[in-house]
């Protein structure tokens, strides 16, 4: 293949990113589009790069370290990054391609001033844009700067932070090359940024345009705040105009200085309202080119707009696709299930299939279409109250939506007599006898599905699983077990608010749920308990399993004293409970079955932090405490006026909740007990592809949809480069943050506590489970490295159910997503926790180790000194 050191920006297209980096080809499609004016230029190719390189071979040994280093070991990335830096600019840059830029120059004007810029292969990429990463040099003038300029350009592709990136983002350091842009210098009267979608709300159709006098460095650099314009729908609606009083200008002989602006100009606007809306026109134009919101840098010369780089925003959450024009409003399946995490395509798939209502997907996340739902006063007021019970943020996102009048459209209710507004199941006795009816029913099916999955394989199986998602869903919207899942919902609600009302307490419904009965999430917790009492008498076990590394350790422990009792302990466990795992609702995550050793730490610290038979006489504790409650309760209550009346509701309440609130936790259990099943039957084919060389990896399944894995397993042949794509971009899901509320705009509605009743500084949550206490906090982001001490507070994002085990050794919890009827708020309440959910940015405004104070019958959270 004939190298290409130099080609001229009106050759490239943003097809050649491999050429000319991501910069360089978003110069040449720019390029291309009609009245778009782009500063004329040339890139020195990747070709001139990976020749550079090949010329100090003593960098490969330099990338082997790098690849061993996490992005967090600022201090050897920062010397090994330097001393690459060193050796590729000290490599003398070859007389062939000394010529050929020399020749470019020429034709462009050899002593003219020129913008020399990186163009990494990785860079400007639709979900990674790089930005600021390696080196832009502006104003250089002459062949033999602008060479040096172009050397420093490759040597910025190992920048300590352009390192640390790529490390961050999982790029592997050798797949990224450089090539550099080489453009006429433009001397603007003003430079900024546009943006085409609002780069802090998302919203789509709201531009915002930074304008500054001089070059657009002066903003980069922060040298001065921007005038700022926002557009929307042809309209100026929003303008701020700074005192911009220095701007930053070229110099005849190359380089650029920082100049004082006039008094007198220093407040004026640095584009006059017509010009901000003919460049948000030509935003629009790139926009709809490239199919995605862009981050544009403009230049204003003579009263004309040169664009000198495009890339696409990639902190904005992807919009659910919709098939219509109309407005959308979209909430999280994600907080309300306790798994924020983007999932698999897999997994995402399969949560759909099985789900009891239309599910749209965006960014690896699930949400629901709640529009319809808004749209009728008498449906929307249902909505907003089980929601605002839940979780008070989501309800007010959604009431600054439903603020702005034209957004959700207002339909009438249903005329009396026609079809009603789907509302609560009808009320049931109060009776243990239905709850075990229903897990019974529950585990007979999931037992009929083991049995009869076990001989399907190819096309049958998937025909066979399609069945059994209907079965699924039928199980799921059983009416009897709707009825028993409100029927506890709404008793707490009645006991929390009656009891406040009679009796000025709050959230009493919290002690008085203690060791409710047939709570599968709480016995989970409560069972590695008993595990650990197996295995504590047996140090040699212990001592083994502080040391496992593998998942094969249960195979191992036989060979110790006590080996035998210990597995056959943990064996048990997982036949109980080996399908959860974190992030249970997609399909594709490993399961405690599949990944043992997760349990591992969880056992020890119940070996070190608990005496034998802590789970009996925990369970009995919280019994007796829910007892002393109810009378504590009925006796005040038969004090007061028409005190007989009131005792007896509440009582009859409070056996109401005992029977039914356990329950909650069930159908969950049985949804992941099924997807376990599907699991083991889905990977199994996937081995038979594996054998037949269809996939490479069994777990290739999991970037690929039901339907997608139905026709590969049909055709024998699977669509590799769609894979690959799908393994990106689930990778770029992790940047980003799924949004309460999302509305087809692209707008994340952030809601908020408007309370004024915490004391200052202190964190806002939900209280969900009552009482206070104090210690230190445990932040935790991953299950696998729990090490906690008696006294601990956890926080973390997110508990989903398989969470619970830790709860045992905890004293509270403070997560950042949650409401009151969500599986950490309910296993929390059984164990008496003081939990305080739904706390933004938890984990990172409170520090591993710091000393706080939760208030769960409030709802906030105090740092201590």
């Amino acid at each position: 293949m004939v190298e290409r050191y130099v080609v001229e920006l009106s050759e490239v297209d943003e097809k050649q990113g491999a050429l000319v980096g991501g910069k360089g080809a978003h110069l040449g499609g720019l390029a291309r589009i009609g009245g778009i004016r782009v500063p004329a230029g040339f890139c020195v190719t990747t070709d001139a790069f990976r020749r550079i390189m090949a010329e100090a071979p003593a960098i490969e040994d330099r990338l082997d370290q790098l690849s061993r280093l996490g992005p967090d070991d600022r201090a050897a990335i920062g010397e090994l990054s330097a001393e690459i830096r060193r050796i590729i600019e000290g490599v003398a840059v070859p007389d062939d391609l000394t010529a050929a830029i020399t020749e470019a120059l020429a034709r462009f004007g050899e002593q003219a001033a020129y913008a020399v810029r990186s163009s990494a292969t990785a860079e400007d990429l639709p979900t990674a844009s790089f930005a600021g990463q390696q080196d832009t040099y502006l104003n250089v003038v002459g062949a033999a700067a602008i060479v040096a300029h172009v050397s420093r350009c490759w040597a910025s592709l190992f920048t300590e932070r352009a390192v640390t990136y790529r490390q961050r983002t999982g790029i592997d350091h050798r797949t990224v090359q450089m090539a550099v842009v080489v453009q006429r210098m433009v001397l603007p009267e003003a430079a900024g940024v546009l943006f085409t979608a609002d780069p802090v709300s998302g919203n789509r159709k709201v531009a915002t345009v930074d304008a500054g006098f001089g070059l657009g460095e002066a903003l980069v650099s922060g040298l001065v705040n921007p005038d700022v314009f926002r557009v929307r729908d042809g309209e100026i609606v929003a303008r701020a105009v700074a005192a911009k009083q220095r701007a930053v200008h070229a110099l005849p002989a190359g380089g650029t200085r920082e100049v004082a602006i006039d008094p007198r100009r220093q407040e004026q606007p640095a584009l006059t309202d017509a010009q901000v809306l003919r460049l948000v026109r030509l935003g629009r134009r790139i926009e709809a080119h490239f199919g995605r919101p862009q981050d544009i840098e403009w230049c204003l010369v003579d009263d004309d707009f040169q664009i000198v780089q495009s890339r696409p925003i990639t902190t904005l959450f992807p919009v659910p696709e919709a098939h219509d024009a109309e407005n959308h409003v979209y909430l999280s399946v994600g907080h309300q299930q306790m798994m924020t995490d983007p999932m698999k395509p897999l997994g995402l798939s399969v949560w759909q299939l099985t789900a009891m209502a239309p599910m749209h997907v965006a960014g690896g996340r699930l949400f629901v279409d709640a529009t319809r739902g808004l749209a009728a006063p008498a449906s929307r007021a249902g909505l907003l109250d089980m929601i605002g019970r839940s979780d008070p943020l989501t309800r007010d996102a959604l009431e600054t939506v439903l603020a702005r009048a034209d957004f959700v459209p207002s339909l009438p209710d249903p005329e009396p007599g026609g079809p009603a507004a789907r509302g609560a199941p009808a009320p049931i006795e109060t009776d243990p006898a239905i709850v075990a009816e229903l897990i019974a029913r529950s585990e007979a099916s999931v037992a009929a599905l083991r049995r009869d999955i076990r001989t399907k394989t190819g096309p049958e199986l998937f025909d066979f699983l399609l069945a059994a998602f209907e079965e699924h869903k039928r199980i799921l919207g059983d009416p009897v077990s709707m009825q028993a899942i409100m029927a506890g919902m709404q008793a707490t609600w009645w006991l929390n608010d009656q009891l406040w009302e009679w009796l000025g307490e709050k959230n009493a419904a919290d002690t008085l749920t203690l060791s409710a009965p047939n709570n599968v999430t709480s016995e989970m917790g409560l069972a590695l308990l008993d595990v650990a009492d197996v295995i504590r008498p047996y140090p040699e076990v212990v001592a083994f399993l502080r040391d496992v590394e593998d998942e094969g350790f249960l195979d191992e422990l036989p060979k110790l004293a006590g080996g035998v009792e210990a597995r056959d302990a943990i064996e048990a466990y997982l036949d109980r409970y080996g399908m959860r795992c974190v992030g249970e609702i997609d399909i594709t995550r490993p399961r405690w079955r599949e990944r043992p050793r997760t349990l591992v730490p969880l056992i020890l610290d119940n070996v070190r932090n608990f005496a034998p038979g802590a789970a009996e006489r925990r369970f009995a504790q919280g019994r007796r405490e829910a007892s002393r409650k109810e009378q504590e309760v009925l006796s005040r209550l038969r004090a007061l006026p028409d005190g007989a009346r009131k005792a007896d509701e509440a009582k009859r309440m409070i056996d109401r909740v005992r029977t039914f609130i356990g329950y909650r936790e069930y159908p969950k259990y049985g949804i992941v007990s099924r997807y376990f099943v599907y699991k083991q039957a889905l990977l199994a084919e996937a081995e038979r592809l594996v054998r037949a060389g269809v996939l490479p990896d069994r777990e290739d399944i999991f970037y690929l949809t039901f339907p997608e894995l139905h026709d590969v397993v049909r055709a024998n042949r699977a669509d590799h480069q769609l894979i690959r794509e799908r393994r990106d971009a689930f990778r770029s899901y992790h940047a980003l943050t799924p949004p309460r509320v999302l509305t087809s705009d692209g707008e994340a509605v952030t809601g908020a506590y408007r309370r004024d009743d915490v004391p200052a500084g202190a964190l806002v949550g939900l209280p969900v489970s009552a009482g206070t206490v104090e210690g230190r906090a445990r932040v935790l982001l991953d299950l696998a490295q729990a090490a906690v001490e008696p006294g601990d507070i956890l926080v973390t994002a997110y508990t989903d159910p398989s969470w619970s085990p830790l709860f045992v050794a905890v004293a509270g919890l403070v997560t950042e997503v949650g409401g009151l009827m969500t599986h950490g708020a309910v296993i929390a309440r059984e164990y008496g926790l003081p939990a305080v959910v739904g706390v933004p940015d938890a984990t990172r405004l409170i520090r591993d180790g710091q000393r706080i104070r939760v208030h769960g019958t409030d709802g906030y959270v105090e740092i201590l000194p």
